[in-house]
């Protein structure tokens, strides 16, 4: 029989330097996706790969004293390096600056052309080197980037345009009649609400202000825009060819089953592709999911604070299924995750050690002490065993329902629960007493069977998600049928085949041991930042002001003499300070970087005759100088020292 085809793809990972364990989920999550239809007996394509392109690698390169492919040779090597890592099992890995795709991506940017639907023109905007984008003044977030919160600068150069606004409508109503097409429904809503219903603006597609990219070959001063170049990697991986010699990949698997994304590049995939799609008479994917992002437990990943978490560094204290495991169950499905070693040091003891290894190591072990290590016949049935023979059969179906909507968390917890039903069934039946009593062989021989044949069941069900676990269950257990179709009956395991009794599957973790190898590390990531200060773009400096009106500012040097948390507000903390013998208070946003008890006793610099404002509530009499980095990961209060309150700082 004939498989049905399955074309899964994620975004392709930017090669501006080494992706953490924010960027890396999204490969764990596609790929415990594609193995699951595997499972299913799908014929899966899984593509991921590395996107080359674009003015910050150039600026890179320079600063690295290389050129931008061996720049991007190094980085891709390394992405490569890490999805192999977390055991990916990738059918395609597609770089942009493959021959082929880019000689594609040339021809398609000359057939849109030719076709009208590309023209040149100037452009003159808003434009974030991060994201590789250009914004209108109206669609900024405090006067920054909508999309990474980072500062923008004024552009103007010729280029080419992508009109949208003819096919706004044609993208609208099939939005509307394919609900399934964006997901979740949230993210639906917001392209929708915030992009398309207002108008769009026809998307600049080319650049002539750098040379790293692909050219525009009938008029070389120009580069392709690396969205529109990044974003047909999803045909050009499967051998699209413009002129109609397909590969026979692109004929079976386009269009892609689910292109996977983070939700900070959903508008370029669920309008800008779509659109290219549209003008190109080529059908459109059948979805795509903007997945949330996992976040560091104390804020933002940053190399200045020491705490940026990698995969790598996980495997290392964890293993790689211990890592697959806790990415993919502490994502919820339509909100952020949180990272910390602590909880991964919890979720693995608590989930992986105590619930699913020790329910193997029990199971083997009693198998071997009461059957010399062969797997009994089942023999005497009672009414305990039917609730845990039902689970195991329900299983598999709530798993497929909880997977076709993609809410993989979900589907991890349907198979812990058949997890902690299996325990609790050795709970209840107490093979340990039965054992005792040779009269009572029969009945431990059908619940030792039963205990096999539930782990077989979780086994094979997990496999997508841990793939190594379930290949070590297997070897233990001497599990042969692995497959889907098997998991209809309960009777799959051989009687009468050796356990295999191996090393723990999920040794118990120490967390104070791994806390004290994570501090050594954030030590290591302090050290390793360079000693003299990295050029930097900073906040723009704002307009000029006279020595009027500097003079008008009174900053005066007074000491914390207490300080407090104000209830319900979590960033501010109210300071009582002594202004040469007068006693001020003041409400300062400064919760996030320091406790009450290390401010007391030190000396600040206060705006002195600053008009008093009430916040929360309490009365602020001026405001505490400090100096914050442009993302307010670092801030550090301005120290006069220990001169005497009441001293006026010019």
């Amino acid at each position: 029989m004939t498989k049905k085809p399955y074309y899964i793809t994620t975004a392709i990972a930017y090669t501006s330097g080494k992706p953490h364990i924010g960027n890396t989920y999204e490969i764990v999550l596609a790929d415990s996706i594609a193995r699951y239809k595997r499972l299913q007996g799908y014929d899966v394509q899984f593509q991921t790969g590395t996107d080359e392109h674009g003015q910050k690698i150039e600026l890179k390169a320079q600063e690295a004293g290389i050129t931008p492919k061996e720049f991007v040779d190094n980085i891709a090597g390394e992405i490569k390096g890490i999805w192999d890592l977390m055991n990916t099992s990738y059918d395609k890995f597609i770089r942009t600056t493959d021959e082929y795709h880019e000689k594609q991506v040339q021809k398609i940017f000359k057939k849109l052309y030719e076709q009208g639907d590309i023209y040149k023109g100037h452009y003159e905007g808003l434009y974030c080197t991060p994201c590789e984008s250009f914004f209108t003044s109206s669609q900024l977030v405090d006067g920054k980037c909508p999309d990474c919160g980072r500062e923008v600068q004024p552009a103007q150069e010729e280029a080419y345009f992508l009109k949208l606004s003819k096919y706004t409508d044609r993208l609208i109503e099939h939005i509307n009649t394919h609900p399934e097409f964006i997901q979740p429904e949230s993210r639906k809503n917001e392209m929708m609400n915030n992009f398309l219903l207002p108008g769009l603006q026809d998307l600049c597609v080319s650049r002539t202000s750098f040379k790293w990219g692909i050219p525009v070959d009938f008029d070389d001063k120009h580069v392709v825009y690396v969205w529109l170049d990044a974003l047909s990697n999803y045909i050009t991986g499967l051998g699209y060819d413009l002129d109609g010699e397909h590969s026979e990949a692109y004929t079976k698997f386009w269009p892609a089953d689910l292109h996977l994304i983070g939700k900070d590049i959903l508008r370029f995939h669920t309008i800008y592709w779509p659109i290219m799609l549209m003008a190109l008479d080529i059908p459109l994917p059948k979805q795509v999911f903007g997945h949330p992002w996992l976040l560091q437990g104390d804020g933002k990943m940053s190399k200045s604070k020491g705490n940026v978490i990698y995969a790598d560094d996980l495997v290392e204290l964890f293993g790689v299924d211990a890592v697959r495991y806790f990415v993919l169950h502490e994502m919820p499905f339509d909100n952020d995750g949180t990272i910390t070693w602590e909880l991964v040091t919890e979720r693995v003891n608590s989930d992986l050690a105590n619930t699913l290894g020790n329910l193997v190591s029990r199971t083997v072990t009693m198998v071997e002490k009461y059957f010399d290590g062969v797997i009994p016949v089942p023999m005497v049935k009672e009414a305990v065993d039917d609730e845990l023979i039902t689970l195991a059969l329900e299983t598999p179906k709530k798993v497929a329902d909880k997977m076709e909507h993609l809410k993989i968390a979900d589907a991890l917890d349907q198979i812990w629960n058949l997890i902690r039903r299996t325990n609790k069934y050795i709970d209840e039946t107490t093979p340990w007493v039965l054992g005792k009593d040779e009269t009572q062989k029969d009945r431990l021989a059908t619940v030792l069977y039963n205990l096999c044949e539930s782990i077989r069941f979780i086994s094979s069900l997990v496999a997508p998600f841990l793939p190594e676990t379930s290949a070590k269950i297997n070897e233990q257990v001497n599990i042969s049928k692995t497959d889907l179709e098997s998991l209809n009956s309960f009777d799959g395991t051989a009687a009468g085949t050796k356990v295999n009794r191996g090393e723990a599957i999920f040794p118990r973790l120490d967390v104070k041991a791994i806390l004290e190898v994570v501090e050594k590390k954030k030590a290591e990531q302090l050290a390793a930042q360079p000693k003299v200060e990295e050029k930097r773009e900073i906040t723009p400096i704002k307009e000029e002001i006279t020595i009027d009106d500097f003079a008008k500012l009174d900053l005066r040097v007074v000491k914390v003499t207490a300080c407090e948390p104000i209830k319900g507000a979590k960033k501010l903390l109210k300071l009582k300070v002594d202004l040469n013998g007068e006693e001020r208070q003041v409400v300062s946003g400064i919760a996030k970087f320091y406790k009450p008890e290390d401010l007391v006793g030190k000396y600040v610099v206060l705006v002195a005759n600053l008009k008093p404002v009430t916040l929360r509530g309490e009365l602020s009499q001026g405001m505490i100088l400090a100096a914050a980095t442009d993302d307010d990961s670092i801030l550090n209060l301005v120290n006069p020292g220990d001169l005497p309150t009441g001293s006026q700082v010019r």
